[in-house]
């Protein structure tokens, strides 16, 4: 299976979740990166900033994608953990995820993820710890 496929296999896996419902567009997935898009349209507090709420749902969604490909096709993950500092607010465009591994074992998956916007400040920091379960 090629990078592109699992990719693909991955985004098809999200459709009719929150993840579809806020927009977000996987790029790339390996077990040990994942990265990811969301537009900030849609997705705001009534401040008219980005939700942080939202910059936490970009966060889980790449970091378990990531962990998913670490588990492999016969196991599943959870998210058991996850918290995230909120640095400054985007109003506009798209914000960027990158989600890289931190630990990789045989029952956890740790993962640091990065948000930031279109002109590369960082919005949010977020650590992310899944279990891996038997499917």
């Amino acid at each position: 299976m090629t990078d592109k496929d699992t990719t693909d296999m991955l985004a098809a896996s999200a459709r009719g979740t929150l993840i579809e419902r806020m927009g977000i567009e996987l790029l790339e997935a390996t077990a040990e990166r994942a990265v990811g898009t969301m537009p900030v349209a849609g997705n705001t507090q009534p401040a008219g900033l980005l939700h942080g709420g939202a910059s936490v749902v970009l966060a889980e969604t790449l970091g378990s994608f990531a962990a998913q490909l670490h588990a492999g096709p016969d196991r599943m993950v959870v998210g058991i953990e996850i918290n995230a500092t909120h640095h400054a607010g985007a109003r506009e465009g798209h914000v960027t995820g990158v989600a890289t591994a931190i630990h990789r074992g045989r029952t956890t998956a740790s993962y640091e993820i990065v948000v930031t916007d279109e002109s590369g400040r960082r919005v949010c920091t977020a650590r992310l710890t899944c279990l891996v379960l038997a499917a």
